[in-house]
């Protein structure tokens, strides 16, 4: 990795919440970069002023500051990073396997986090299993896409891969708390491998928010949405 680092007298900050795998995707690319930067943790219960400023459409992280200009929308930030803080470059130069790049994190938003999300962890009965059968589907047009590869980004962590990268370890707490297996080394190997791959990399594994707390969150807000509890 290159060790330049950023400035400090110039500002970097994003507004994040523990709990959030959207504001991960910058931690996680603004680190790859050797950028230092503040974090700012919300409480999307009690939203801070600043964040209602920042962000008035949305009114959610992630948010990224540098040098007082703003830039919201994870994706888009990711973006924004790649093209200020050329070192490490989260995209290829290649104009077609950008825009592959950013057909799969795309598409990992649209619908495999929307199926999995949605369709399995909010959902229960029939309507859960729709979900699930649309979750595979998903998942298998990535698999078919990192076979062979080490990464999305080829041999090292790209744009894809960030915004994928949920997968490695919120899956797995959603699989736990509804008692489904969506990636297994039978069905998805290249796809499970990835999956460990990616999580073992240092700057990844170094980054993720703890477990426990995750299920349990997790576990509230499907209720809620089940109509079972009251969301915290």
């Amino acid at each position: 990795m290159d060790e330049r680092k950023y400035n400090m007298a110039e500002e970097v900050k994003v507004f994040s919440t523990w709990a959030s795998p959207f504001a991960l995707r910058v931690i996680w690319a603004l680190k790859l970069k050797g950028v230092e930067f503040d974090t700012v943790h919300e409480d999307l219960i009690n939203k801070s002023p600043l964040l209602l400023q920042y962000n008035p459409i949305h009114k959610k992280v992630p948010v990224l500051v540098h040098d007082g200009k703003v830039i919201c929308e994870s994706l888009v930030i990711l973006e924004y990073i790649d093209e200020t803080w050329k070192q490490n470059p989260l995209l290829p130069e290649d104009p077609h396997q950008k825009a592959n790049a950013r057909f799969w994190a795309k598409f990992g938003d649209d619908k495999v986090m929307q199926s999995i999300g949605g369709g399995v962890l909010l959902k229960e009965g029939k309507e859960q299993e729709e979900g699930f059968a649309a979750s595979m589907e998903n998942l298998k047009y990535l698999e078919e896409e990192i076979r062979g590869k080490k990464f999305f980004g080829g041999e090292t962590i790209g744009l894809a891969d960030i915004a994928l990268g949920w997968l490695a370890h919120y899956l797995d707490i959603v699989e736990e708390i509804v008692g489904l297996k969506l990636i297994d080394q039978e069905k998805f190997p290249s796809l499970a491998a990835w999956k460990q791959e990616f999580a073992n990399a240092p700057i990844i594994r170094e980054n993720w928010p703890d477990r426990d707390k995750l299920v349990t969150k997790y576990v509230v807000v499907r209720e809620a949405n089940l109509g079972k509890g009251t969301p915290k």
